[in-house]
């Protein structure tokens, strides 16, 4: 088994358990933030992407071993917005060992609009290869998120004799004797070797930082959202072309409407206004290794 100091790009421990908020802090108004966006007197906020490709994670995920903990969000558009109006998220991605672009929407965007290049991992690629090339069947894996079905499905389907699964209630992330739950599920679990985070944005990275402050879990936790479902065909993935040229969210749009199109269609397109007041970087992986693992 490798040495923590050789499997963990981490950095300090986030704040202790007894003070992280479970429920969100105030959200700016985005009026205050789309109006002045060309003006000089906003700070730029920085979004930190780890420069590492899908294949480049995949190695780092195989050797992470179960000494130490960190976790991997993957942003996307959506993400990005509720980035820029919510200071809470943005404190919840600046505690995150891995920042996988997820979008390859974004990232033509971002090739065009700024001429940086940033490799995508999206979430849904990260979790099929995960499954496929590096869980072994003995492996302990946990899954918060999906129904009790799609975890069978799961463990038939790569022969996983490991697999715990947790799915909490609708809206447990405003209650906090159900947030606590959850976190004892997953920690009676550790050292676990991955833990799927599959409850939607920002409840599952909320539970990848909560993770972290108390300090008892081990293993890596990813923050995957929709990814279950389309392992477990609740879902159909878009057609590989429609993936490499950055139109999946067209397709999900196309098949479910009612849902996504205020997502896509209203609220997607503020990234745009909301661009220059961002400030991308490139965060070498590597660099993190040398700082502590925990306090």
């Amino acid at each position: 088994m490798s040495k923590p100091s050789e499997m963990l790009y981490n950095h300090k421990a986030a704040m202790e358990a007894s003070r992280l908020a479970f429920h969100r802090k105030k959200m700016d108004n985005p009026d205050n933030l789309l109006a002045p966006v060309g003006q000089h007197h906003l700070r730029p906020l920085t979004v930190g992407f780890s420069d590492c490709n899908l294949s480049q994670f995949m190695r780092i995920a195989a050797n992470f071993g179960t000494d130490a903990y960190a976790y991997a969000v993957t942003p996307n558009v959506d993400h990005l917005i509720r980035f820029s109006d919510d200071e809470a998220f943005r404190d919840l991605y600046r505690t995150a060992q891995f920042v996988l672009l997820d979008s390859r929407f974004l990232a033509i965007v971002l090739r065009v609009a700024a001429g940086l290049r940033l490799p995508t991992s999206p979430g849904s690629d990260v979790t099929e290869q995960l499954f496929e090339h590096v869980v072994k069947p003995d492996d302990k894996l946990v899954v918060v998120g999906g129904t009790e079905e799609q975890a069978r499905i799961l463990a038939d389907k790569y022969g996983l004799t490991g697999l715990r699964h947790y799915n909490p209630p609708m809206g447990f992330i405003h209650d906090p004797a159900e947030v606590e739950a959850c976190l004892r599920f997953i920690e009676a679990e550790a050292p676990f070797r991955f833990c799927l985070l599959a409850v939607g944005c920002p409840q599952q990275e909320f539970l990848a930082r909560a993770l972290q402050s108390r300090g008892r879990a081990r293993g890596l936790a990813l923050c995957v959202g929709a990814s279950v479902n389309f392992l477990t065909g609740v879902e159909r993935r878009a057609p590989h072309w429609m993936q490499r040229a950055g139109f999946e969210w067209l397709y999900r749009l196309i098949n479910d409407p009612g849902r996504l199109a205020a997502r896509y269609l209203i609220r997607g397109p503020r990234i745009f206004l909301l661009l220059p007041r961002l400030k991308f970087e490139v965060r070498p992986v590597a660099a993190l290794k040398s700082e502590a693992a925990r306090p």
